[in-house]
């Protein structure tokens, strides 16, 4: 039986359905039979792009052709070589740059040949579930596996396209190998599909065996590694595929079009450009790293495309150099973020190519590209609309049809309003929007390079641009943990309807995300945020959807861009088209560098708008509508201009773009706060409502409260200063309060109540040179508990333990007056224990509004900060988190320790503050109401008016381990500086703590602790002391007072027993405030015992004996409790140990210690005594012998190394905690074992296996290289003047200095985390090794010896200096060296006058190498010179006093290293 019925299927198997033949191809010398598809919506789209029934241009394609002309001789070849490999049954990979061009290519391959295709867009995201197949809960709670496209190419003989190979994690591919080599795959269904010819020879067809189609073939696509960021080829993987390299030369090209006599003569020549640039850096030689990162970039895959559209549709008639270098940057993005030598190489490509062009500055234009200006909008149809522009001349005049939105259009020409100014600068980037959008290109604006300029007006030209063309804004805010296919749809668990009432089943579906619906609709999605993203691969996979409007979708659905009648045989709707009207604008949210994700892959998908920051007329009138005072505007710009050029690293404030400047240099502005011109409207509009904060001091402190000037670094802090001095506003930042602040109360007799705040009575005369009113009466209304009664019942803060101060109270009124008046959402940074939660509570219990609050942590998720999941009967439900409570009832959020939850965590609240808005997870929206009824939107939450939120966080860097969470936020917090009362303030608080205790010990207290916090911000103290401490000291006196000053003092400074340095300088402030103590750290926790007689573990001889001379002892691993023979023991005698008695010297070897009784210590002989202390002082003279130093040298060093104890203690802790901060490890999802990970609940249901978390190392971004050392260089003047001026001890500081950092260095436990040395600099020699690099100095006599060479070389060196040349060749040393970051520090006293040293000299030095950040510390005659911090902002520092000398240098590395 068997026989004939194998007979039998062999025979049926000879003649199988053939698809009917609709042709013949012939490609060169092949010619290929092409078939009928039997799934023709699987076909390739047969249109290029269009909208609204027409071709965009003549002929043009202003997107670039969705399929390829295979006429074109380089696509033929491309062609041809795939059909050859096609043929032979074999895998292609494309190796090309980012672009569209090889994903065109593979399409238009498949369409010239009618193949059936599916596509896999890769990203980091993507696993086994995407691969091969995904699970589904069906009718009935069955469970049903969905084949993924892979598994549907090979089982219907399709064209597989993986595009993104170099995004996909490694051991993610490998899932394919088998597919790809053997034709063979397990599924998780339980079926196997296997190569055809081993499926022809199975006996019996059962049902777990499915044959692979012989048709099936994969062409791979991925950008080379290097060049381009991304991982490496597995090499199973790779070895698997036919390579073929896609000439960038050809792609550019092809995608552009062939060229014509209608090309303009400014088109030719950049194109000449282009093509002479992409030459350029393929010639480059791979090892010459110089070159190579100095060298212009080449241009983006589609920037030839842009420049051809651009130059078609708006014609170029006369060209600005201001306007070519605006249309060069839009088309090539990288160039903003380039080195100075790029832009320099660009523009003597232009000059040599004696077409009369010339290459200006950007900003120069207010222009749109090319000159030209938008003059009228009109509506043609309800999708459709006619723009008109008027360029350079009278004659050039352009309309353009544009696609459009239903809704009403806004007013043009534009009508100034209180939220925007119509200036020349703004209608210049709309019309920029408006050209690109002719265009027919989704918009990327991006934001200045460096962060701290004036407004660029992002939420505005957005708003502007989708009203004057009456599109519907869809904003969709992006964060880190989004994934992949997060952006693009959502799953969803239902009820089964068809579930009976006793047993309920579940049923999972998926719903379109905002941006999916927005397509389908023709709205404007607006994905804000999208740098965060893009550096992971997520935005990357977008690229098809952006480009080709194109998107895979669920269960085999597909977005289109359009669809014919062949297409739609078939289809089972699982075709859909995105709108013709549909467009996306992609913005930044600024919190990172632009060279870490302003990518070639992003600029092919957008064109790219470099923004614009205001000009400072412009900014004036903006800050003038607040209806402020001028002179007070005039007063904050001059600040904000010089605080911006000085904090910015010389950026202009003029509106640069920041072209030609160091990508690497200017990180550290990130660092600091920004004065952006929102924070200067809040200023503005708070100084109108109050005039009486007018005054010097009032201002100083809202500037010194915006700039969180408390905390910036020591140096930074002298700067602002500075700054503040030169526009009238000096004074100490976070001096004493000028002003008596009176506790506030409620007047509850006035309609409606109010808060009151007594005004303010003035310690100190005013000598404010402005204008003020007098200080007066601050009312604020209470919160009405009739609009949330659920709220006001529970939700109050109730404190009856809040001790009124001055402080404390201004600190109030000024929360209540942003708050409450202003309407701005705030942000409290402090110590710990300063008050932080109490006076946010307290302001509530004051103005009677409901709180709610939530505390974040290291685990913190977006997900737990919008709503809590519960699994109720197998469906899933959400319910509102207290975020979500306080927004919807309009409540007071505060959420404490912002600081320690990731910063994409506390990201979220940027859009919630700033605009109101808020994508939920599960498809909600959280919005302002815009008094527009909307049907689909029934589900959001509205923003209540009330809502506030409050943010409370730990001052930011060392020691409080938090992440640096202000550059996420922006300017959409008000900041505030919580520091400790005042003197006068903490004095009042006590007294009202503890009226009984004595005011004199008390005032001491208060005395103690200031200095105490003084010596914090020196680097003298190691610990920020705060009022929590001193009220927990004082409580504890309170309560036991038969306790003396130093059992008490124990409870705080306990944490430092084992840090002598410190107890030392604890002992000298108490003293010096005369609370004597006779004894801090261990040896006053011991007596303190002793006294209280709690007995010690003490080990007593069992027999008296005699006790022998004093011995070193045999050496072993053991521990050893008494007796006299081995080294290192416990309660011994006459050897090496601990607790003992009669040896010479200490040695503990490990174990608990055990003291003898000190009777029995006494009790030793005077003679072995002296025998003891004899052996100690050989020992020590030995050892001294062997470092090769004497008594007097060890002493030297000894006092050298005393005297910076503190800042050594402090730099160390700082370099040592970043190390531990690149090693700390994160939560990675999407794993196989683990914590169940609450947020993919759904896929669990459904049976997925990576529905869990694991703590790990954090993986680095894709193209992020491997974290490196940093490369520092220390150069100290060693000239004879530091010998001649040492009267004034500069010497001596430069030797405490280099101490400090030799020992710092030493004591690091990742020493190879920094490659640093330390060179000198006379009169005679620009370099003198002091320390080589990656030879530092091991043992004590040789770091003695670098600071005698120190001192001698002084003595010996002839006049001169040398400080511009020990700079320049330190730069370039420091730059040759392959690492993470490049640091050079010079310390010099140089009188620059007379050696005729200019400040353009040391600037070019300084700047020589952009990527290395330096800096100067001028001393001596260096620091009289009044043009080094002007002319080097941020770099330069004079330091007069040269006992601040460790103390400078340590805070200016610690700000360099710690970004």
């Amino acid at each position: 039986m068997v026989a004939p019925r194998r007979l039998a299927r062999l025979l049926s198997e000879l003649s199988p359905p053939q698809a009917a033949t609709i042709g013949h191809l012939k490609l060169g010398d092949i010619t290929y039979e092409v078939t009928e598809a039997l799934t023709p919506s699987r076909l390739p789209s047969n249109s290029s792009w269009k909208w609204a029934g027409m071709d965009i241009g003549d002929g043009l394609e202003s997107r670039g052709s969705y399929l390829l002309d295979p006429t074109d001789g380089f696509n033929a070849e491309n062609l041809h070589f795939l059909l050859q490999k096609y043929l032979l049954g074999q895998d292609v990979f494309l190796v090309s740059q980012p672009g569209p061009y090889a994903r065109r290519l593979a399409l238009t391959f498949a369409r010239l040949l009618n193949l059936e295709y599916e596509f896999v867009s890769l990203h980091r995201d993507v696993g086994e579930t995407e691969l091969k197949q995904g699970r589904e809960i069906r009718n009935g709670g069955s469970l049903v596996y969905v084949d993924s496209p892979a598994v549907n190419a090979a089982k219907h003989g399709r064209l597989l396209i993986l595009e993104g190979i170099e995004k996909a994690e490694r051991g993610i591919m490998p899932i394919l190998n088998n597919l790809l080599e053997n034709r063979e795959i397990n599924l998780d269904d339980g079926t196997h599909i296997i190569h055809p010819h081993r499926y022809d020879l199975l006996e019996e067809h059962e049902g777990q065996f499915v044959p692979a189609h012989k048709n099936f073939r994969v062409i791979a696509i991925a950008a080379p590694v290097p060049p381009y960021p991304g991982y490496p080829l597995d090499p199973p993987f790779r070895s698997r595929f036919q390579a073929r390299f896609i000439d960038p030369l050809g792609a550019l090209l092809s995608l552009a079009g062939s060229s014509s006599n209608h090309d303009s003569a400014v088109f030719t020549t950049l194109r000449s450009i282009i093509l002479a640039t992409q030459y350029s850096s393929e010639s480059r030689h791979a090892l010459d790293f110089s070159s190579a990162k100095s060298a212009l970039p080449a241009f983006p895959q589609t920037a030839l495309l842009k420049l051809r559209v651009i130059s078609d549709k708006f014609p170029p008639v006369s060209v600005e150099p201001s306007g070519l270098a605006r249309v060069l940057l839009t088309i090539h993005p990288g160039l903003i973020h380039a080195q100075f030598q790029a832009w320099a190489l660009l523009a003597r490509q232009v000059e040599e190519s004696r077409s009369g062009l010339e290459l200006g500055n950007p900003s120069e234009s207010n222009l749109g590209l090319w000159g030209y200006l938008i003059t009228s909008i009109e509506r043609l149809s309800e999708t459709t609309a006619r723009v008109s522009f008027a360029g350079p001349d009278a004659r050039s005049i352009v309309s353009q049809i544009v696609p459009c939105g239903p809704k009403p259009f806004r007013t043009f020409p534009l009508i100034e309003d209180e939220s925007l100014s119509v200036t020349p600068r703004f209608l210049g980037l709309l019309t920029m929007f408006l050209q690109a959008h002719a265009a027919g290109w989704d918009i990327s604006y991006i934001p200045p390079l460096l962060s701290s300029t004036a407004s660029t007006s992002t939420s505005t030209i957005v708003s502007v641009f989708a009203e004057i063309l009456g599109y519907e804004l869809e904003t969709v805010h992006l964060y880190k943990e989004l994934g992949g296919r997060e952006i693009v749809m959502r799953r969803r668990v239902l009820a089964d309807p068809t579930s009976s009432a006793s047993s309920t089943a579940t049923t999972t579906t998926w719903e379109p995300a905002p941006l999916i619906r927005g397509a389908w609709d023709g709205k404007l999605v607006w994905l804000e945020g999208i740098d965060v993203i893009a550096g992971t691969g997520t935005a990357g996979s977008l690229a098809r959807f952006v480009q080709d409007r194109e998107i895979e979708l669920w269960e085999n659905q597909r977005v289109v861009a359009e669809r014919d009648e062949d297409e739609d045989k078939g289809a089972d709707n699982l075709l859909t088209i995105a709108h013709a009207s549909f467009r996306i604008i992609s913005t930044a949210s600024k919190s990172l560098p632009l060279r870490n994700w302003l990518s070639d892959e992003h600029a092919n998908m957008f064109f790219t708008i470099p923004s614009q920051p205001m000009a400072p007329p412009e900014e004036r009138s903006v800050l003038l509508k607040t209806n402020c005072n001028a002179g007070v505007v005039e007063l904050l710009l001059a600040f904000a201009q010089k605080y911006r050029q000085r904090m910015g690293t010389g950026a202009s404030f003029d509106g640069t773009i920041g072209i030609g400047s160091s990508g690497g240099s200017n990180s550290g502005v990130q660092k600091n706060r920004k004065l952006g011109t929102r924070t200067l409207i809040r200023i503005s509009r708070r100084l109108a409502r109050f005039p009486e904060d007018a005054s010097s001091d009032s201002l100083r402190k809202i500037l010194s409260h915006a700039l969180l000037a408390e905390f910036l670094p020591t140096t930074e802090r002298m700067l602002l200063e500075e700054l503040l001095d030169e526009v009238g506003l000096g004074g100490s930042i976070g001096g004493e309060e000028r002003v008596y602040h009176h506790p506030p109360s409620v007047d509850s007799v006035a309609q409606p109540p109010v808060l009151v705040f007594p005004a303010p009575s003035s310690t100190v005369p005013s000598d404010s040179p402005l204008s003020a009113a007098n200080p007066s009466a601050t009312s604020i209304l209470l919160f009405d508990p009739v609009k949330d009664q659920v709220g006001a019942a529970s939700l109050i803060p109730h404190m009856d333990h809040f001790h009124d101060n001055p402080l404390q109270t201004g600190l109030m009124r000024d929360l209540a007056v942003e708050m409450e008046v202003i309407g701005e959402h705030l942000v409290l940074l402090g110590n710990q224990g300063v008050g932080k939660n109490k006076v946010i509570d307290r302001l509530c219990q004051l103005l009677h509004r409901p709180r709610e609050y939530i505390q974040l942590h290291r685990d913190s998720t977006v997900s737990q900060l919008m709503f809590t999941t519960t699994l109720i009967n197998g469906a899933l439900i959400y319910s509102d988190s207290p975020l979500l409570r306080a927004i919807r009832f309009g409540r007071v959020m505060v959420v404490d320790e912002a600081d320690k939850a990731p910063e994409h965590v506390v990201a979220i609240f940027r859009s919630l503050a700033g605009k109101g808005e808020l994508t939920l997870s599960d498809g909600r929206r959280v919005r302002r109401d815009s008094g527009e009824a909307k049907e689909e939107n029934g589900d959001d939450i509205i923003v209540h008016e009330d809502f506030r939120l409050v943010l409370l966080a730990n001052r930011p860097g060392y020691p409080f381990l938090g992440n640096h969470f202000l550059q996420v936020l922006g300017e959409s917090f008000s900041p505030y500086a919580v520091s400790n009362p005042d003197q006068l303030s903490e004095r009042k608080l006590l007294q009202q703590l503890a009226p009984e205790m004595d005011e004199d010990l008390l005032l001491r207290l208060v005395g103690a602790f200031a200095d105490l916090r003084k010596g914090y911000e020196t680097g003298k103290v190691g610990y920020p002391y705060s009022l929590r401490e001193l009220i927990n000291l004082v409580r504890h006196m309170r309560g036991y007072p038969n306790d003396s000053l130093g059992d008490a003092l124990r409870n705080v400074f306990d944490f430092d027993v084992y840090k002598p340095e410190t107890i030392e300088k604890l002992k000298e402030i108490l003293d010096h405030h005369g609370l004597r103590v006779q004894h801090l750290g261990i040896d006053a926790a011991r007596e303190a015992s002793a006294l209280k007689g709690v007995k010690d573990m003490q080990f007593t001889p069992s027999s008296k004996e005699a006790l022998g001379h004093p011995k070193e002892g045999e050496h072993d691993d053991k521990q050893h409790v008494g007796g006299n023979r081995f080294a290192g023991g416990i309660g011994g005698r006459e050897t090496a140990g601990i607790g003992g008695r009669g040896g010479y010297k200490r040695l503990f070897k490990g174990g608990d210690v055990k003291q003898l009784p000190e009777q029995s210590k006494r009790e030793v002989p005077e003679e072995i005594r002296a025998k003891a202390r004899e052996m100690a002082r050989q020992e020590l003279q030995r050892r001294l012998e062997e470092l090769d130093m004497s008594a007097m040298e060890a002493k030297g060093y000894g006092q050298l190394l005393q005297a910076t104890q503190s800042h050594m203690q402090s730099l160390f802790e700082l370099l040592e905690h970043l190390t531990a901060k690149e090693e700390e490890r994160v939560w990675m999802k999407r794993q196989t074992d683990g914590e169940l990970d609450d947020s993919r609940l759904t896929e669990g249901i459904t049976g997925e296996s990576t529905v869990y978390k694991r703590r790990t190392m954090e993986k680095p971004e894709i193209g992020r290289p491997q974290i490196k050392p940093k490369r520092i260089r220390f150069i100290f003047d060693l000239s004879a003047s530091m010998y001649r001026f040492q009267y004034d001890g500069r010497l001596q500081r430069s030797m405490e200095t280099a101490v400090m950092l030799m020992e710092t260095f030493d004591r690091l436990s990742r020493k190879d985390k920094y490659v640093w040395d330390m060179c000198g600099h006379s009169g005679d020699e620009a370099v003198i090794d002091l320390v080589k690099a990656e030879q530092p100095p091991v043992e004590l006599k040789e770091r003695w010896k670098v600071t005698e060479k120190m001192l001698m070389i002084p003595q010996y060196a002839f006049a001169g200096d040398n400080t511009v040349e020990a700079i320049q060749k330190g730069v370039d040393e420091v730059a040759k060296f392959d690492a993470d970051d490049w640091f050079v520090i010079t310390i010099t006293d140089a009188n620059f006058g007379r050696y005729q040293i200019t400040p353009e000299e040391v600037s070019r030095a300084m700047k020589r190498h952009p990527k290395v950040n330096t800096a100067l510390i001028c001393i001596g005659e260096g620091a009289d010179a009044p043009w080094i911090t002007k002319s080097l902002p941020g770099a330069g520092f004079r330091v007069r006093d040269t006992g601040e000398i460790p103390m400078v240098l340590r805070s200016i590395l610690s700000s360099m290293v710690d970004k």
